[in-house]
C-alpha cells in the first residue's frame, strides 16, 4: 500500500468550532461549581476540609448583594486606577530600559549591575521603602505594582532585542537608515513577541502584589476589601474577592494578548492542531507526498535509479 492510499484511509476526528469550544469552556467552569457545590453542600470531609468552605450559592448570593452596594465599584475603581498607573509606566520604562541596555554596552555597565541586585528582591518586599519614600500610601502601592512588572518587561525585551538576526539591520543599514530609523523599523517590530511575552507576565506579577499592598497599607481596594471580610470571619466575602480579583486579571491579561496580536498581525502563525495531528489538508488523497517525505514508490518512474 502507498503513502497516498495509507493516509486516504487514515480516519481523523474533527476538532469542534467555535461554537463547540466555547461550550466545552463553559462546561468545565459549570462542572467545577457543581462539584464545588457537592462538596461543600455535603460537608464532605476526606483529607480536606469541605466543610469548612462556603457552597458556590452562598458565595453567589454574596456576590449578589456586594454588586448592589456602592462600596464594590469603589474597591474595583481603586484596584484597577492602581493596576493600571503602575502597570504602564513600568511598560513604557520597561521597555525603554531594555532596549537601551541590550543595544549599549555604555548602559549595560552603568545600570546592569544594579538591576541585577535589585531585581531578585520580591516587590512585595519593598512596602516598607515605598512608605518611607514616598509621602502616601496610595503612591506606595503604584510604585510596588510598578517595581512588580518593570523587571519582567526588562529581562523580556533586553532578551527579544539581543535575540535579532542582525542582518535585518544591516539590511536597513545599507539603505541609509540611521539609528532611529532601525530602532523604529527593525528593532522594536522585531522585538514585540517577546516584550508582550513580558508584559502579560508583568500583568499577572503586578495583580498579585497590588492585592497584597492593598491588604498590608490599603484604604480601600479588592485586597483591603478581602482582608477585612477575613478579619470579620465573613468567608464568603472573601472568596467573594477571590472571585472579583480573578476576573479583573483575566480580562487584563485577555487585553493585552489582543493588544499583542493586533500589533504583531504580520507575523505567521500556526494553527493549533489538536493531539498533534497533521493539518486535515496533508490526509487528502489527491494531494502529493511532501518532496522531503517522498517514497521511490510514490516518485515518478522516471527519476528511479
Amino acid at each position: 500500500m502507498t503513502r497516498r492510499a495509507r493516509q486516504a484511509g487514515r480516519f481523523t476526528l474533527r476538532y469542534p468550532g467555535r461554537t463547540g469550544r466555547f461550550a466545552l469552556r463553559v462546561g468545565s467552569l459549570t462542572a467545577a461549581l457543581g462539584v464545588w457545590q457537592l462538596l461543600t453542600g455535603l460537608d464532605v470531609d476526606l483529607w480536606l476540609r469541605f466543610s469548612q468552605f462556603p457552597t458556590a450559592a452562598d458565595i453567589a448570593r454574596a456576590f449578589t448583594d456586594r454588586v448592589t452596594g456602592p462600596d464594590y465599584w469603589t474597591d474595583l475603581t481603586d484596584s484597577l486606577t492602581r493596576i493600571l498607573t503602575g502597570f504602564l509606566l513600568a511598560a513604557v520604562l520597561g521597555v525603554a530600559t531594555g532596549v537601551l541596555v541590550a543595544r549599549s554596552r555604555l548602559a549595560e555597565d552603568l545600570l546592569g549591575p544594579l538591576l541585577e541586585v535589585i531585581r531578585p528582591i520580591p516587590a512585595i518586599a519593598l512596602v516598607p521603602v515605598a512608605i518611607l519614600l514616598l509621602p502616601s500610601n496610595e503612591q506606595g502601592i503604584v510604585f510596588i505594582t510598578f517595581t512588580a512588572a518593570f523587571f519582567p518587561v526588562l529581562v523580556s525585551t533586553r532578551h527579544s532585542v539581543r535575540a535579532l538576526t542582525p542582518v535585518w539591520e544591516e539590511a536597513v543599514r545599507t539603505m541609509g537608515a540611521g539609528r532611529a530609523r532601525i530602532l523604529a523599523s527593525v528593532v522594536l517590530p522585531g522585538a514585540l513577541p517577546g516584550i508582550f511575552g513580558g508584559l502579560s507576565v508583568g500583568l499577572g506579577v503586578s495583580w498579585i502584589c497590588v492585592i497584597s499592598a492593598e491588604m498590608i497599607s490599603g484604604q480601600y481596594g479588592v485586597g483591603y476589601r478581602t482582608w477585612q471580610d477575613y478579619t470579620i470571619v465573613d468567608y464568603p466575602g472573601v472568596f467573594v474577592g477571590m472571585v472579583t480579583i480573578g476576573i479583573l486579571g483575566w480580562a487584563t491579561s485577555t487585553a493585552v494578548e489582543l493588544l499583542g496580536r493586533r500589533l504583531t498581525h504580520w507575523l505567521p502563525r500556526t494553527s493549533y492542531v489538536p493531539g498533534g495531528r497533521v493539518p486535515r489538508s496533508v490526509h487528502r488523497a489527491d494531494a502529493p507526498a511532501p518532496a522531503a517525505t517522498r517514497t521511490e514508490e510514490d516518485a515518478p518512474h522516471d527519476q528511479l535509479v
